[in-house]
């Protein structure tokens, strides 16, 4: 901003939204970006980046999300953006998959922030926030459709596997409830780098103790996303949450010079230092994301936001 002259500096003038009960998203998305509205520019921001990026057909498309998202009914969306095919590569965290394969067998159940922990385990329920998972649903659930999936590829000869060739395997067992499932048919390779963070994860583990030539070999992972990366004209990024999932996308396409389209959804604070708090414009000092990127972070919880912007996304 620093040398520019009043009047190119007091160019865009502060609207009041006008809505009524025909105004539809996108309209309300165009009245927020003029807003002046704090985080509402953002967010009609990272609408409009999306589809940009989505109409852009030389684009490779990463999408990362936070496995606590799959626990809420934000499942539904990442099931559908991977159905209708929006984008190329999923990297996640292992909890991910845990709430993707109990959600499709059994169900999960509203609850509140302020419930008596110790009650809950005394009735053997799990509290995620404000959704409860019955533990009978979770981790024997898990451990009991895990292990038979593993034994098939072991039997199948696959003995040292990639974190994609795991989902890929679940995602065919599952059904059009299930995000791995669209995955798995659309042949959208999810890549889970901390997958022995996690109840999948530690089925794994737990299977190779009885079968010590099985192996799971992450740097196949890596293969795959050189592949992916190096191949790109161009790549872009939907980020929701922060953590691994988040820094895997970042930290893969420094390698091609950085992403050229950066969407950020996040509540951490920037003022910790921490990478869930950073904004994507920091990773442009990184080459992470390039100078040109059309690039926003939006603050604001995804379960929340999710649906808008989806929905903003079909009518346009």
């Amino acid at each position: 901003m620093a040398g520019k002259k009043k009047d190119e500096l007091l160019h865009s003038a502060v609207k009041d939204h006008a809505i009524d009960k025909n105004t539809d998203i996108n309209a309300i998305l165009k009245s927020m970006e003029e807003s002046g509205g704090f985080e509402s520019r953002n967010l009609a921001e990272g609408v409009d980046i999306l589809k940009r990026m989505m109409d852009e057909p030389k684009c490779t498309k990463f999408l990362s999300f936070v496995a606590a998202l799959m626990s809420t009914g934000a499942r539904g969306i990442v099931r559908d953006m991977l159905k209708n095919k929006m984008f190329d590569a999923v990297i996640t965290t292992c909890g991910a998959l845990d709430h993707d394969i109990a959600r499709y067998y059994d169900k999960y159940y509203a609850g509140d922030f302020r419930m008596d922990d110790r009650e809950l385990l005394d009735k053997a329920v799990h509290r995620l926030g404000n959704v409860l998972v019955p533990m009978a649903a979770y981790g024997p659930l898990i451990e009991e459709k895990v292990q038979a999936l593993l034994a098939d590829m072991y039997k199948e000869g696959r003995k040292d596997i990639a974190t994609y060739e795991i989902t890929d395997k679940i995602g065919s067992t599952l059904g059009e409830s299930s995000f791995l499932y669209w995955a798995h048919k659309n042949k959208i390779p999810v890549i889970v780098p901390g997958i022995v963070d996690g109840a999948v994860g530690s089925q794994v583990w737990l299977f190779h103790q009885q079968h010590r030539d099985f192996k799971l070999d992450i740097l196949k992972d890596q293969n795959l996303l050189s592949n992916l990366v190096f191949d790109a004209k161009k790549s872009g990024a939907f980020m929701i949450g922060g953590g691994i999932s988040k820094h895997h996308t970042l930290w893969w396409n420094q390698y091609r010079g950085g992403l050229d389209y950066a969407v950020y959804i996040t509540t951490a604070p920037e003022w910790d230092g921490s990478l869930s708090g950073a904004l994507v414009a920091e990773a442009i000092s990184w080459g992470k994301v390039t100078t040109k990127a059309r690039q926003t972070t939006i603050h604001g919880e995804a379960s929340t936001l999710l649906p808008f912007i989806y929905a903003a996304l079909l009518k346009r």
